[in-house]
């Protein structure tokens, strides 16, 4: 009995081992539409996961580990698109559902790549949900760096603005 126990426990630890390493070098936050107004104060990174399972936002951070001034979540539509602004209670602005960070996890199988392609071969819908990252700052923007997580495995995702 003692070694069908070990060759269980040898099975799990494989397989558990083979997951989170394939998780490891797999992340699943992929990074879409760039956006920015005059001066890079105000950015949106369009995001979405190419994973099985949600992602969750953990905090965002500009340029050298700052805070930025204002940080929310898009969630939107393929069809309607990202607004770049930094002023997210406007009449024109509460259209793109602006959310605080820990109220959003980003949907499974939202991957920016398949929504273009959606857009492009003329199938996306209202139903496709998008997600942007919208930051403003009082100085311009040069990075931004999104912590998060994803089976409980926390990632960094940094993105340049140029």
């Amino acid at each position: 009995m003692k070694k069908k126990h070990w060759i269980t426990v040898l099975i799990l630890a494989i397989t558990f081992g083979g997951v989170y390493s394939f998780v490891l070098f797999n992340p699943p936050l992929e990074i879409g539409t760039l956006g920015t107004a005059v001066g890079n104060k105000s950015v949106v990174i369009g995001i979405g996961n190419k994973g099985f399972r949600k992602v969750k936002i953990l905090e965002v951070s500009v340029n050298n580990n700052e805070k930025p001034s204002k940080t929310k979540v898009q969630v939107s539509n393929a069809l309607q698109g990202f607004i770049i602004t930094d002023d997210y209670n406007n009449n024109e602005s509460k259209k793109y559902g602006f959310k605080n960070i820990e109220d959003v996890s980003i949907k499974a199988d939202t991957s920016p790549a398949a929504t273009y392609k959606k857009l492009d071969d003329g199938t996306a819908s209202k139903k496709d949900e998008i997600y942007g990252i919208s930051v403003f700052h009082s100085e311009a923007i040069h990075q931004v760096i999104i912590k998060y997580s994803y089976f409980g495995i926390p990632f960094n995702k940094t993105v340049l603005f140029n």
